[in-house]
């Protein structure tokens, strides 16, 4: 009797975005296709998050064994415009779980977007589907529409000041004077006919010709800085992805300039330093833990801002005596460490979607987009939300419209394959600004240290050591957080699982083949088997 193999899983920030990925596997697709249609509907389904005017990543691990990494991220902007040019960013207010937060937006946030240059690029090399097949799911979603969730409509409260600042933006999601609620219906017209356009006459459509000079008279006349030259110019490059190991598995993640793959390798080798694993209930292995975390950010300083375009500094940041000294500051401070600290800072939402693939042959695609919060600027009559990247203030840590014309913008995102004797056996990525990193940190570790299931080890409770306070949601041992109070350690018990933690989707291949997948409940994540 024949015993029935999975043909891949599909793991997204929402149901019908992994439905769309899960599709193509029925239809013969590989993981590259399924990972690009997913994304593709993720325009229209999580429209808050992503769209044709962001930047990505796409890690890719073929069946042959290769490994690939796509940087289509967010370039900054302004060949032939006077250097000295500098618009004003647009500063407003939201307020996430009472917390009130300022995002700069405007048409001086926006960089160069990459995602429709990327995507189009990974299906030529790793797809084995039309465009124009991969592109029906997000065609039909932007013209139709799709049902609001609670989490969306929560996310559109959060959001409410950028989506709403200009009317091409507040027409789309507050279409009768107030903002769309659970339920009701959100469609998006002009991305539908921006897909149409780019399936049939691909990334020039917006990269060169009438569209991008309509983007571009829009942008600078309301003091942005793109020109047709930035687009024209703009490239999707391959990368090395940076490599690391931890007990017995090969990671792959995201490389330079992007800042969140060196610093998840980082972690995992001073986690792999301490030796034998610490369960989760024991107070030593969550101080350990929250050390690690704390010793990755602190690693974040003007000079690791600065070498990150430099050629090799990710294998000289990951190597040498300073990762044994910050080993052993992390083994000290963990033994010795006494007094409570100052309160956290507040910290961005993380506008941000994840999808991971894996089909039946060993491919596997990990890829994440942003559009930052978004600028709240769509140049009319090109269904294209541009990014807001030129003005996270986490991603210009050296300050505003720095980085000359053409300079890919450092991004926190880190698709991530966790390879276990040459075979991919975990796929993830993750949203949530700094707290993306943890957020795969602490999956992995439940995976390989833990022997949790997917499920359970994105679903199960998180914690965040930032700004001197360690944040936890509930699932730790009470008595273990005790004991970190009574060591000095400062704690923010978090009363639910939340959004703040990050929105993790993973796939997991078992040692027998089988395929599961997660997507993560702080989000709307799904995951589906095919």
């Amino acid at each position: 009797m024949a015993v029935a193999v999975d043909r891949g899983v599909v793991a997204a920030g929402h149901p019908l975005t992994a439905e769309a990925g899960a599709a193509i596997l029925r239809e013969g697709g590989n993981a590259f296709d399924a990972a690009i249609c997913a994304v593709l509907a993720s325009l229209a389904i999580e429209s808050q998050l992503t769209g044709l005017g962001a930047g990505g990543f796409l890690l890719a691990h073929t069946a042959s064994g290769e490994d690939h990494l796509l940087d289509f991220f967010v370039e900054a902007g302004g060949r032939g415009l006077d250097p000295t040019r500098r618009g004003e960013l647009v500063a407003v207010e939201v307020l996430f779980d009472e917390t009130p937060q300022v995002f700069n937006i405007g048409p001086a946030s926006c960089g160069v977007p990459g995602v429709p240059a990327g995507l189009w690029e990974a299906a030529e090399r790793f797809g084995s589907m039309p465009f124009t097949e991969l592109v029906r799911a997000g065609i039909r979603y932007a013209r139709e529409g799709v049902t609001v969730s609670p989490m969306q409509a929560y996310m559109f409260t959060v959001l409410e000041p950028v989506i709403t600042h200009y009317p091409e933006t507040r027409v789309l999601y507050a279409p009768e004077g107030r903002l769309l609620r659970a339920g009701e219906t959100f469609r998006f017209p002009e991305l539908a006919d921006a897909l149409e356009r780019l399936a049939s006459e691909g990334p020039d459509w917006i990269y060169r010709g009438e569209t991008v000079e309509r983007i571009c008279t829009w942008v600078c006349e309301h003091g942005g800085a793109l020109t047709p030259e930035d687009f024209a110019a703009y490239p999707v490059l391959e990368r090395p992805p940076v490599e690391a190991s931890y007990r017995g598995r090969h990671v792959l993640t995201n490389a330079p300039p992007s800042s969140g793959g060196i610093l998840i390798a980082y972690a995992l080798d001073l986690l792999e330093r301490a030796g034998k694993p610490l369960e989760l209930s024991d107070p030593d292995g969550l101080a350990l833990l929250a050390e690690v975390m704390e010793e990755a950010q602190r690693a974040r300083g003007r000079d690791f801002h600065q070498r990150l375009h430099e050629e090799g500094f990710a294998e000289r940041f990951l190597s040498g005596s300073h990762i044994e000294e910050a080993a052993e500051a992390v083994f000290r401070r963990t033994a010795e460490r006494r007094g409570a600290r100052a309160a956290a800072e507040g910290d961005a939402i993380g506008s941000t979607t994840h999808i991971a693939v894996l089909d039946a042959n060993g491919n596997a695609a990990s890829v994440t987009c942003s559009n930052g919060t978004g600028s709240g600027v769509q140049p009319p009559g090109t269904g294209i939300h541009l990014n807001n990247m030129l003005g996270e203030e986490d991603l210009n840590p050296l300050g505003y419209h720095q980085q000359p014309p053409g300079t890919r913008v450092t991004s926190m995102m880190a698709p991530t394959i966790v390879l276990r004797d040459g075979e991919v056996e975990l796929a993830l990525g993750s949203a949530g600004s700094n707290r993306l990193r943890s957020a795969i940190l602490q999956v992995i570790k439940n995976v390989v240290d833990h022997g949790f299931d997917v499920q359970e080890a994105v679903a199960r409770g998180r914690m965040h050591n930032e700004g001197g306070v360690i944040h936890a949601e509930p699932g730790f041992d009470e008595a273990a957080l005790d004991e970190l109070e009574r060591r000095g350690y400062c704690l923010l018990r978090w009363k639910g699982v939340n959004l703040f933690f990050g929105g993790t989707q993973a796939v997991y291949r078992e040692p027998g083949g089988r395929l599961s997948g997660a997507g993560d409940p702080r989000r709307d994540g799904a995951a589906v088997v095919v």
